[in-house]
């Protein structure tokens, strides 16, 4: 017999998720920019995905973006922030970032761009206080993961997220190990950019998704076809995209349940 314990690298596809992504590639395989009615029936399925995902985090559908997963997700956030600028700036990051925030950060650094690493306490944890201190006239992006995903330490987003919001500052935070597992509600979160992805919510490897506040403005790190709203080119992976919708549905669905039973396993 054997048993997986590493839910934290990957979860297993659900049957429900599986069948999702069949039915789409059986059926629905068109390309959904396509105006045709093989087209129209696949852009039908993407945005059912996308309010799924939405659903998930309480976002409106339209502030979602697809991307191939949560490195991805993360890596326009960050990017995309700064690019939008002609002179090196200010980021502020956590020293307990996963790469996909951490190497574009220091690709940053390389290039000019002033960074600040907030240290974090015995438990992983980042002092607010800490966080007001190191905000200056020229910073513009605050990423602090939600859920370290080595430890498992959750930070206290809410409170970081309004420091850096009362002083104008766009907040990210990569969410990638808390969605599906906690409730996360954008709406009363004051984030204006949160990574998630498929695979940590058993639905399939290669889609993630970032939602952006409607009034954040990004500059896209891929260009041509001008899918995603203009911010992330290149025809979309319906079927994994219908399998992340269904996997965001379930998940949103055994909230109330899955989060204690979670808690139980910890505390053993």
């Amino acid at each position: 017999m054997q048993i997986y314990l590493d839910y934290s690298a990957n979860t297993p596809p659900r049957s429900e998720v599986i069948k999702t992504i069949q039915d789409v590639l059986a059926q629905q395989w068109g390309n959904p920019s396509s105006l045709h009615q093989w087209g129209q029936r696949a852009a039908i399925v993407l945005e059912r995905a996308r309010m799924q995902v939405a659903r998930l985090i309480n976002a409106p559908a339209e502030s979602i973006i697809f991307t191939s997963g949560g490195t991805e997700a993360d890596n326009l956030a960050v990017m995309g922030v700064a690019q939008a600028y002609k002179k090196p700036q200010h980021i502020i990051i956590s020293s307990v970032e996963h790469s996909a925030i951490a190497q574009p950060v220091a690709w940053l650094e390389q290039w000019g761009w002033q960074v600040t690493r907030l240290p974090v306490d015995s438990l992983g944890m980042v002092n607010p206080g800490d966080l007001k201190a190191a905000l200056q006239a020229n910073t513009v992006l605050v990423s602090v993961i939600y859920g370290q995903s080595e430890v498992g330490t959750l930070q206290p987003i809410d409170e970081l997220g309004q420091i850096a919001r009362e002083q104008g500052v766009l907040f990210h935070t990569d969410a990638v190990q808390v969605a599906g597992r906690l409730s996360i509600d954008v709406q009363q979160l004051p984030v204006d950019l949160l990574s998630i992805s498929s695979h940590k919510i058993y639905g399939p490897m290669g889609s993630g998704a970032l939602y952006i506040r409607p009034d954040v403005e990004l500059v896209p790190l891929i260009s041509g076809g001008g899918q995603e709203s203009r911010l992330r080119s290149g025809t979309q992976a319906v079927p994994l995209i219908a399998g992340f919708g269904m996997a965001a549905e379930l998940a949103a669905a055994q909230m109330l349940t899955e989060t204690p039973r979670l808690i139980r396993l910890r505390d053993r």
